[in-house]
């Protein structure tokens, strides 16, 4: 038996002359997402309809609901435009369907449709009164509206609507690397960025045998619960234990961090460029740790010549931990895996480093030199959903 789902494009709506390379978009990624569904998608300037057979009902919505750019969606019903088979419809819907109020709510897309939207609420509420006992119409909080859309040739029927994730579609702002650590917060500024159309790609920075292959493989794990918002994910593993070693023997004990950091950056930033993205993301919330006040961010990001967003930075760890049990990532984000910025931390790490302080201990090392043997020993892990989670370690 076919069945339709019905889109709202919500802020996709506000791009003027851009909307339909948005919607294009959003169709695009819908159709790669669904390519082992058999369905068909038919798009227009304010909605979209998804037609596929009853028995993908789970796989189109669990797809739908987790689409970016979508503002709401619905299943519904589609009857020719015939004030009878409207009527009908609606009562056999509602007939299967527990409520005690209603609201009636039509749309007229097809002008040429002689009754008015106001009249023809009316005349359906009527019919449903007439027909089903104990229900009352409460046009300010129902407990569910009826919604119509009448169209030339035919007229879509449905209830409440589902929200979707809202946002853009992922893919339609360029490509970003995100600096993927394996803690609370960067799966989250991951989910953020790809809110806004952001298609990502990931960089990992291990330190082996001073952090695991248990951190990694976690690492691998948040990135395929993104996974589910976007087609593929390329994940960067930089190898950086010869030049953090380097940094302890050599610089400030609590300016440990602050270099490390430093030397991240600049790593990302060639990573970035090699592959056409064109800004670097990551979790950093502004004053969660030393390394993320305002005068770490500054002393830590002038060595980056790219433009560096943080979904996070002006969330407290309470929201960032809330939204990461949404998304599913923070049970995994909290095993007892260490990362690279968590070994060799010091007591007390400089919570105001200067940037002229910062070029003076780096004399100390030739970091290039390190920074040049890294770049060839970066590896890059494909995760896509045609791969088991054991190919990828």
């Amino acid at each position: 038996m076919e069945k339709i789902i019905l889109i709202k494009y919500g802020e996709l709506t506000t791009k003027k002359d851009n909307r339909k390379e948005f919607i294009n978009r959003l169709a695009k990624n819908l159709e790669y997402k669904l390519k082992d569904v058999q369905c068909k998608i038919i798009k227009d300037f304010s909605r979209m309809y998804i037609y596929f057979d009853s028995y993908d009902e789970d796989k189109v919505c669990d797809v739908v609901k987790n689409t970016f750019g979508i503002f709401s969606y619905n299943f519904v019903d589609k009857v020719q435009t015939n004030i009878e088979d409207i009527k009908n419809k609606v009562l056999d819907i509602l007939s299967r369907t527990d409520f005690k109020t209603f609201k009636v709510v039509s749309k007229r897309r097809d002008k040429s449709f002689l009754i008015s939207s106001m009249d023809f609420n009316n005349l359906v509420g009527g019919f449903v009164l007439k027909n089903l006992k104990d229900k009352k119409v409460d046009v300010h909080n129902p407990n569910i509206y009826v919604n119509i859309e009448i169209n030339k040739e035919d007229t879509y029927i449905y209830l409440n609507d589902l929200a979707g994730l809202k946002g853009y579609p992922v893919g339609i702002e360029g490509k970003g690397l995100v600096m993927l650590s394996g803690g609370i917060d960067s799966p989250v500024a991951s989910f953020l960025a790809l809110k806004r159309g952001i298609k990502i790609e990931a960089i990992y920075f291990e330190a082996i045998p001073h952090t695991s292959l248990n951190a990694r493989e976690k690492v691998i794990s948040l990135a395929k619960k993104l996974l589910k918002y976007t087609d593929n994910i390329k994940l960067y593993v930089v190898p950086i234990t010869s030049l953090q070693e380097e940094i302890y023997k050599k610089c400030d004990s609590n300016y440990i961090i602050t270099i490390l950091r430093r030397m991240m950056y600049r790593i990302a930033s060639l990573v970035a460029k090699e592959n056409d993205d064109l800004i670097l993301i990551n979790g950093e919330s502004i004053g969660q740790v030393a390394s993320q006040t305002l005068n770490s961010i500054v002393a830590i990001e002038s060595v980056c010549n790219m433009p560096v967003i943080r979904p996070v930075c002006c969330m407290d760890k309470l929201e960032i931990i809330d939204l990461a049990k949404k998304i599913d990532t923070y049970d995994i984000s909290i095993l007892p895996y260490e990362d690279c910025c968590t070994v060799f931390v010091p007591k007390h790490p400089v919570i105001n480093p200067k940037e002229d302080r910062c070029i003076k201990i780096e004399e100390r090392i030739d970091y290039n030199k390190f920074i040049e043997d890294i770049m060839k020993e970066i590896f890059v892990i494909d995760i896509n959903d045609k791969k088991d989670f054991d190919d990828l370690l």
